[in-house]
């Protein structure tokens, strides 16, 4: 069964892709729609190391070559700030290396953890020279230490890597030398140093994402130790195919793990690890690319849950899963689980095997706990070395670790999650829900709870305008100080958890099924409930989305608007929930909009030709429906009149200008209104004209972008009498103009075709005017027989001669013969001279000019496209 689940990642995914995957955020926020705090500096970029001290409120981000202290509260604020530059010496030595000496050749900060309240513990990449220092919190300076980051920090900074620190000693998962090809689990201690096998069984090209401690049960009784947990993609160990096959991994060690005294002397003892499963099998669905990791724990947990993104190796379709593993899940595969054994079967893509033979005793990989202390185990130091070599061998488990419910948690479709953190809230109700930010690779983040097993993607907010990947996920859950930080290439951006004011109405704040959220109907608001001292149980929050309880009275919101018989009406409203659909009402009765009369646009209606069966009220609804309720909200209302048009019979003086005293001057009026539109004609024999709508607010004014729009739009209704003359006057002129310039270009083109300095057609043309006074292609045809009675005479001499005719050649000019060697006889000089002097007829003369001469016009005129 394994084998063709591990077949089934290698050659792709079969999908059905007909069916859509994952819910769809309800709510959609663009960067520009909501507040967010951003910080970033001018040649300063990736910022994709960050680390938060709640207890200072303040937030380090680590840079290319800088270190920043931020305030928690507001990252806008800078409190401190060091440059770590890589020497010039270093950067000419890493670019002989052949790296590049403007982007790798510099100091990435990888490594930010806290040593104590006085230090940090820092490490650069340092133009691929790792380093480590201690930063002063208080100066905020570097030590000058620089020790040496092998094994605690990359060397490239685009390999993986991942630390944490625990209890002042670095656990760290990265490569230990430059090309990247020796990955190790190390321990960074003054006293004992531990570090991975450097064998493939252990570690096979792995993509390390995430690394996390998790202490051992206080009221427990068994003696356990606090654990280390890495997590990361490697290339499997288990089946060999034509491409190497991704499986996510989860390894574990003990803190209090000593080394070998024989056997693996410096090398951990309790190295084990085993494979994440993350699939629907129903779907034959496989997601084996892990790309982070998020441990929750709290105090109302009975056991920590882990909570991972992942994708598959082969993301033909766009596919991101969670999944979620409860840590006894992990527990029992470590303690209780088969290991799997190298098997040399012949002809077999199968590599390893599942162990059956005797497992020697303490059991190999595990921590000592109370149980091995009665048996004189004090420590990894004396453990047998039947015990070690086993857990050298064998360090990969045969058994797998399966999520909560055998199936992920939240699988979308296009889209590729990066980052993930989860908040634990408790609602109105008591009843606590897990809510999860997933961070995508176009800079979005994703907030979704899961309820009555099901999933629901609160909303969708666009961190980075220009769709960057979300590297660096953090949170802060500080009660009434409830952050999210996110960094980037360019730069960190701080979001609160929840946009609950962006919610204007009780129905579409419990619409939004926000555990952050809930209405308050004294102030008609929506509120976040942890930024309030005290809860009342007056508010109102539903989790599974009925609305029912929602008493607000609908707002009497309606634009009025005036036009014209036969104008379009564009009526604006637009809807935030993705969940909902738009329904037009026209007198209290749904509208058609299928009619060709309608057309439904994302944010408004249009109507055509308007006539008087057209006025009334439009209303825009939005339907929602939710567990088989369907709640309305009136978005928007529109009042729609005819204007009554006098129409005036023109008489023979009606063109003449007003006079002063007369009072029915024309007026111009434009569309004033952000809701609607309308095309107008107007007629020479009237006074001009022109429909105008009007908007005005019936009640409380929907939006201000109205007033805005007439202010812009709107002309004065009275123009002084020499505008509307000018206007008037205008056609008679363009056509004026336009009349001249042709009749000047018929003249021109006339007097060259005329002239003959057009060709082909424009010379029939000319012959047909000047009725047969041309000269006669028999002009021609005597210029070409004197040509030619000049030729034979040359060409007789040199036949008496004795001289055989050679061809002439064509040497550019027609009155000069050619002997072949550009050399004429003696006794031919004179004839040449007067062939030179006289080469045709004189009546041949002005023929060939006036032949000659038009060609540059034809030039001309082929240039400009005839």
């Amino acid at each position: 069964m394994m084998a063709l689940c591990a077949l089934y990642a290698v050659w792709g995914l079969v999908v059905e892709v007909a069916i859509a995957f994952g819910p769809v955020p309800r709510i959609t926020w663009e960067h520009r729609e909501v507040q967010l705090i951003h910080f970033h500096e001018s040649e300063v970029s990736n910022y994709s190391t960050l680390l938060l001290s709640e207890d200072k409120d303040v937030l380090y981000v680590g840079a290319r070559e800088v270190i920043f202290a931020l305030n928690a509260v507001n990252i806008a604020e800078k409190q401190h700030e060091l440059h770590w530059k890589v020497t010039e010496d270093k950067r000419t030595k890493c670019a002989v290396k052949g790296k590049s000496e403007q982007t790798e050749c510099r100091n990435y900060v990888r490594v930010l953890q806290q040593l104590n309240d006085t230090f940090l513990y820092v490490c650069g990449t340092n133009a691929f020279q790792p380093t480590c220092d201690y930063l002063n919190l208080i100066s905020f300076e570097l030590g000058g230490k620089n020790e040496d980051g092998k094994g605690r920090c990359p060397f490239d900074p685009a390999q993986s890597y991942t630390s944490v620190m625990v209890d002042g000693e670095l656990y760290s998962g990265t490569s230990y030398n430059f090309l990247g090809s020796e990955p190790i689990i190390s321990r960074h201690s003054t006293q004992s140093p531990l570090r991975t096998e450097y064998a493939i069984p252990w570690l096979n090209e792995p993509n390390f994402v995430f690394a996390d401690v998790i202490r051992a049960d206080q009221n427990s009784t068994d003696g356990e130790d606090d654990k280390i947990y890495f997590f990361f993609t490697e290339v499997s160990v288990e089946y060999e195919f034509v491409g190497k096959l991704m499986i996510p991994r989860i390894a574990r060690v003990c803190k209090r793990d000593q080394g070998g005294l024989r056997t693996l002397q410096k090398k951990w003892t309790s190295f084990l690890k085993a494979r994440l499963i993350c699939t629907i099998p129903d779907k034959n669905l496989i997601f084996n690319i892990i790309n982070d990791v998020f441990i929750l724990k709290s105090p109302t947990l009975k056991e920590p849950v882990i909570y991972g993104v992942f994708s598959p190796q082969l993301n033909n379709v766009g596919l991101s899963a969670v999944c979620a593993y409860n840590l006894s899940t992990v527990e029992n595969v470590f303690l209780k689980g088969k290991y799997m054994q190298s098997a040399t079967v012949e002809q077999s893509h199968t590599k390893w095997v599942r162990y059956n033979g005797e497992i020697p005793n303490p059991r190999p990989g595990a921590c000592i706990n109370n149980e091995a202390r009665a048996s004189n185990y004090m420590s990894s130091l004396n453990l047998p070395d039947k015990t070690l070599q086993f857990v050298k061998d064998h360090p990969l488990m045969d058994d797998s670790v399966t999520p909560v419910g055998d199936r992920p948690r939240l699988v979308k479709r296009d889209v590729k999650y990066t980052q993930i953190v989860v908040d634990r809230v408790r609602a109105l109700n008591s009843t606590i829900y897990d809510v999860m930010f997933i961070g995508t690779d176009q800079g979005a983040l994703h907030k979704a709870i899961s309820y009555e097993n099901g999933m629901h993607i609160i909303e969708e907010t666009q961190l980075f305008p220009n769709f960057e990947p979300v590297q660096t996920l953090l949170l802060s859950s500080r009660r009434g100080r409830r952050y999210l930080y996110a960094g980037s290439n360019s730069g960190v951006v701080q979001s609160p958890v929840a946009f609950c004011d962006k919610y204007t109405t009780c129905v579409d704040c419990v619409l939004a099924r926000d555990p952050y959220c809930a209405w308050k109907p004294l102030e008609a608001s929506c509120i976040d409930i942890f930024k309030e001292s005290e809860v009342e149980r007056s508010w109102i929050q539903n989790i599974g989305g009925d609305a029912s309880s929602c008493s607000d009275k609908v707002r009497e919101n309606s634009l009025q608007h005036t036009f014209k018989h036969g104008s379009t009406a564009e009526l604006k409203c637009s809807q935030k929930s993705n969940l909902a659909q738009v329904v037009w009402k026209f007198k209290d009765d749904v509208l058609r909009v299928e009619s060709p009369k309608y057309r439904l646009l994302e944010k408004a209606l249009l109507i055509f030709n308007l006539s008087e069966g057209d006025s009334g009220v439009y209303q825009c609804l939005s339907e929602e429906k939710v567990k088989n309720k369907k709640f309305s909200q009136v978005l928007a209302k529109h009042v729609l009149e005819l204007k009554k048009i006098q129409h005036t019979t023109a008489g023979p003086t009606t063109a003449a200008a007003p006079t002063e005293g007369n009072s029915r001057v024309p007026k111009v009026s434009a569309v004033s209104t952000e809701g609607s539109t309308a095309h107008t004609s107007t007629t020479l024999m009237v006074p001009i004209t022109t429909a105008r709508i009007v908007t005005k607010p019936i009640g409380p004014v929907l939006t201000s972008a109205a007033s805005k729009t007439e202010h812009f739009n709107s002309i004065p209704d009275t123009v002084p009498e020499k505008t509307m003359f000018l206007k008037s006057n205008d056609n008679f002129l363009l056509m004026f103009l336009f009349l001249f310039f042709f009749i000047l270009f018929l003249c021109l083109l006339s007097y060259n075709c005329y002239k003959g300095y057009l060709p082909g057609q424009c010379l029939k043309f000319r012959s047909v005017m000047l009725l047969g006074k041309k000269k006669t292609k028999s002009d021609f045809s005597d210029c070409e027989q004197s040509v030619k009675e000049t030729l034979v005479e040359q060409g007789s001499v040199s036949h008496q001669s004795g001289e055989q005719l050679k061809p002439a050649h064509d040497t550019g000019y027609e009155t000069e013969p050619d002997y072949g060697n550009s050399q004429l006889q003696p006794g031919d000089s004179q004839v040449s001279r007067e062939a030179k002097d006289k080469p045709f007829d004189v009546k041949c003369e002005l023929n060939l000019i006036s032949y000659t001469f038009p060609s540059y016009w034809y030039l001309l005129f082929v240039l400009c496209g005839k």
